[in-house]
């Protein structure tokens, strides 16, 4: 969307890495790939058109690796994205597809491996996990190398930049953003992308301003013109004013000192000021996440997301693998918890060269553990090794998607078994590790008191709660808007179940994006969430916003929200206690 004014443009987009920067926008001009023309290849030629691929990927590999190799300091711990794209140029249906469709069909190599990537990407889109579906990302980055090497179209090289500017790109491969010279490069805006890119997760461990998804930016802003970059908004605006300038340098100093101190304390107790304590957890996906989570401060990993880990690979991770990744990530944290969530992904189709589950609607469909109960050698497998890693420190099990008792009762048997057969072999496991549900269905809102008797603690997705509550799919650009977590139905089926919760004398946590925005920090407290967990970037701000308030002050607040009906009203509450806070502009018109 675009606000025109007399001087000056306003652009909004996704905030994909807090802070402000101001400065000359520099325009990385990719050579396109994007149009490929098919054309027939003779047969007597097929072979050396193939060979021709092999090589295009060949030097893809050794440009990934030569990047791997020379990457140093805080983007080190995001090798593994870079080594996930390696794996990926191995995929049976990206390789395997293109060769067939080659020889098949007796087309060029950039045609069939088009084709091939089509084909992955839209696997990824039709997952409803949001992280899970920018993954699409990290295939459309893999394509354009190999297409890039196919077509010999020019590199991107943004090491060659030599003065301080902002990037403006279509796109920016995470290979691309790891290259960036902090002291060159002051923030970045593209026109694609989205909050869980792997472009943009590597902007926030830079800590660099970064706003995605902003369309059309790169027809809008010309080399060397004048903008603002607001990380945090998702804004960016084009000629700023000479008032605009002062607003937002004063906002830039402001944002920059107190980022500073909230980093320094980061290790402190969130404890408000009345002397109540809320633990403050980490989200993560891989294990080499765990450094971060600790630098900033977490008080436990809230949400170990495993999916990863099946998705860099074209087959299923076995016992062993599994058991050592888990073991590292529980002995990085020991004694702090780490709550493990079984395998969230919906069908085969995701995760190996299967195919036979094409489903119109993936997130009302074979996800989660739905999946994994019909699945259940691979649920099993995953079981086994969670159990064996929990002898190594503190760690919970956490199930997905828990839309009925009969789930949890059946989910509770298999792990009943997979621990007695642990036993018969003589391994060792703990058999005392907590079990736990997400909360993300309206089902488990209205029955939390049922399933409350049946396990340790609950774990709020407001992501897909929100989602299936309100009936919105907020990548649908024509109903994102009305996404809203603040939302008093949500507000009341949040304190629903942290109620139950008290009664039930068992944990809730909240896990959602929600948990990690600072202004939401007071409801959360005032609804009585045990813990909350987050990107764990997130996490300083938000233990600072925790020690700046009293938990009877946020008891009241919340007590007082949870009585507004519309959004409207809401929104004017939280500016009246807290000040200027940002909510969705949409929402006011409700």
């Amino acid at each position: 969307m675009i606000e025109s004014g007399a001087r000056e443009i306003r652009l909004h987009g996704i905030g994909g890495s807090p802070g402000i920067c101001i400065g000359k926008a520099y325009i990385v001009d990719k050579e396109g790939v994007d149009v490929v023309e098919k054309y027939a290849i003779d047969t007597q030629d097929l072979k050396a058109e193939i060979n021709r691929f092999k090589g295009a990927v060949k030097s893809a590999k050794d440009e990934l690796l030569a990047i791997i190799e020379n990457t140093s300091g805080e983007m080190r711990q995001h090798s593994y994205v870079l080594e996930t794209h390696l794996q990926l140029l191995k995929d049976k249906m990206l390789y395997g597809m293109t060769i067939e469709t080659i020889e098949k069909e007796q087309v060029n190599a950039e045609w069939a491996f088009k084709k091939s990537v089509s084909h992955v990407k839209s696997l990824f889109h039709g997952m409803s996990d949001p992280y899970l579906k920018e993954r699409a990302d990290d295939v459309g980055h893999v394509a354009d190398l190999i297409l890039r090497n196919l077509t010999g179209a020019k590199e991107v090289n943004l090491k060659k930049i030599d003065s301080r500017v902002i990037l403006v790109a279509t796109d920016l491969s995470p290979a691309e953003t790891s290259q960036i010279n902090l002291n060159k490069i002051k923030g970045f805006v593209t026109d694609r992308g989205g909050k869980t890119s792997h472009t943009s997760i590597i902007a926030r461990t830079l800590g660099i301003p970064a706003v995605l998804g902003l369309a059309t930016v790169t027809r809008t802003i010309k080399n060397d013109d004048l903008i603002v970059v607001d990380g945090t908004a998702g804004i960016v605006i084009l000629n700023p004013s000479e008032h605009t300038l002062l607003e937002f340098e004063e906002h830039k100093n402001t944002y920059e000192e107190r980022e500073a101190i909230f980093v320094r304390d980061a290790h402190l107790v969130a404890e408000t000021r009345d002397g109540v304590q809320l633990a403050v957890m980490s989200n993560i996906e891989l294990p080499e996440e765990t450094g971060t989570a600790l630098k900033y401060g977490s008080d436990g990993i809230g949400l170990y997301r495993t999916e990863f880990q099946y998705m860099r690979r074209s087959g299923f991770p076995n016992e062993q693998e599994l058991f050592e990744q888990y073991k590292e990530v529980v002995q990085a944290l020991a004694p702090k918890p780490v709550t493990i969530r079984t395998l969230d992904i919906n069908g085969d189709k995701a995760i190996s060269k299967e195919t036979e589950l094409n489903e119109e609607n993936p997130a009302l469909g074979l996800r989660a553990i739905r999946y994994c109960l019909k699945k259940r050698d691979i649920f099993r497998t995953q079981l086994r090794a969670i159990l064996r890693a929990a002898v190594y420190g503190n760690v919970r099990i956490l199930i997905p998607m828990i839309s009925s008792c009969e789930e949890i009762l059946i989910v509770k048997k298999i792990i009943d078994r997979v621990a007695q057969d642990l036993e018969n072999h003589d391994l060792s496991y703990n058999p005392n590790v907590e079990v736990g549900i997400m909360v993300e269905v309206p089902s488990a809102v209205i029955m939390a008191d049922a399933m409350a008797e049946e396990v340790d603690f609950f774990s709020i997705g407001t992501n897909d709660l929100i989602q299936y509550a309100l009936a919105i799919d907020r990548n649908n650009k024509e109903v994102a808007h009305l996404y809203q977590p603040l939302h008093p139905a949500i507000l009341r089926m949040l304190k629903h179940v942290t109620d139950v919760g008290k009664q039930k004398s068992i944990r809730v946590s909240i896990c959602g994006e929600m948990a990690g925005d600072p202004l939401n920090a007071p409801i959360l407290l005032g609804l009585g969430f045990d813990e909350i967990s987050m990107n764990p970037k997130s996490i300083p701000a938000v233990k600072n916003m925790i020690r700046s308030i009293s938990a009877a002050e946020a008891e009241a607040f919340t007590t007082e929200l949870l009585q507004k009906t519309l959004m409207k009203d809401i929104i004017s509450l939280l500016h009246a206690r807290f000040g200027d806070i940002k909510i969705n502009h949409n929402a006011a018109a409700l």
